[in-house]
């Protein structure tokens, strides 16, 4: 974000706070408006099912305008390493190759 110092594990404290929230990650995507965009990947609690609307208005309640994702995934897993940490790398990976087919 344009002038902005943002932290993933910031927003993604507030995000594993939901309580239908079971893994969550944030990345910067590139955007030609602001520079970079936040995109949140989401896991929902087994069993939960969870809305874009939910995520946006919690996060609402809980962080500034600008460190509000606004581009939300949810997803069955997230890839992990070998002792549990969240790949944020792949996940950033994983868009930049969806991004170059377009």
């Amino acid at each position: 974000m344009l002038g902005y110092n943002i932290y993933p594990r910031e927003i993604d404290e507030v995000l594993y706070q939901h309580p239908k929230v079971a893994d969550a990650a944030t990345i910067g995507m590139p955007d030609e408006y602001r520079g970079e965009t936040i995109k949140a990947f989401i896991v929902p609690k087994q069993g939960q099912t969870l809305t874009e609307e939910e995520i946006t208005a919690f996060c609402a309640e809980k962080l500034a305008p600008y460190k509000r994702p606004k581009i939300i995934e949810f997803r069955k897993a997230l890839p992990k390493s070998a002792v549990g940490k969240i790949l944020r790398k792949v996940l950033k990976e994983e868009e930049t190759d969806k991004n170059k087919g377009k």
